[in-house]
């Protein structure tokens, strides 16, 4: 069976490493499983992230943002996710639309209607089966991206911004109580991950 799994949440969640666990786990288990991330995912998607998070483009007007991560997006809807999709697929893809209403609607104020309108035309009305909200304080969050090296255009924003950004993450999984799952990603690696799985675990065995 096809399946369309998203992992969210704020910056230095661990989002990443728990999509890879989950995929190696499916694979393991013979399921036809994809990880995959945005922005990127496919050559044009990659040239558009490197965009967003280089930091010389701080500079960067909120509605460029929106229309530069909807491109990649709309990209890798078309040449990857649905593809597989229709294949019968598990797809788990680190970040999907959730984000853009997350940080261009919460975290920067922009028109919730309006990013809902574009990303439908971007995604062809795409939408996650089942999302993980990998959740953690924003100021802990930043402090692991800061400690990894890892820090990039949108780590920079102020830390009102991120945690705008976290409450609407809360807003949309509680609009949306039978997609969303929340995890505490202050947990160790295994405890987040063993979650994860029971959960996908039981929406597999439901079809």
């Amino acid at each position: 069976m096809s399946l369309f799994i998203t992992l969210e949440g704020p910056d230095g969640g661990g989002k990443s490493t728990q999509a890879r666990l989950l995929v190696e786990h499916l694979a393991a288990r013979g399921l036809p499983a994809l990880l995959t991330r945005e922005p990127g995912g496919t050559p044009i998607g990659d040239q558009i992230r490197r965009t967003l998070m280089d930091l010389g483009n701080t500079g960067m007007y909120p509605r460029t943002e929106i229309l530069l991560f909807s491109a990649s997006r709309a990209q890798i809807v078309h040449e990857v996710i649905r593809p597989r999709l229709e294949a019968g697929a598990v797809v788990v893809c680190d970040r999907f639309y959730d984000s853009t209403l997350a940080y261009q609607g919460y975290g920067h104020g922009l028109d919730l209607t309006a990013l809902r309108a574009i990303t439908d035309f971007a995604t062809g009305g795409l939408r996650p089966d089942l999302t993980f909200l990998i959740d953690l304080p924003a100021e802990d969050g930043l402090r692991r991206r800061r400690r990894g090296g890892q820090w990039n255009r949108l780590d920079a924003y102020d830390l009102a911004f991120h945690q705008r950004v976290r409450q609407g993450y809360f807003d949309l999984a509680a609009a949306e109580p039978d997609r969303w799952v929340t995890v505490d990603a202050t947990r160790p690696v295994d405890a987040v991950q063993s979650e994860i799985r029971r959960v996908v675990e039981v929406r597999l065995e439901r079809g």
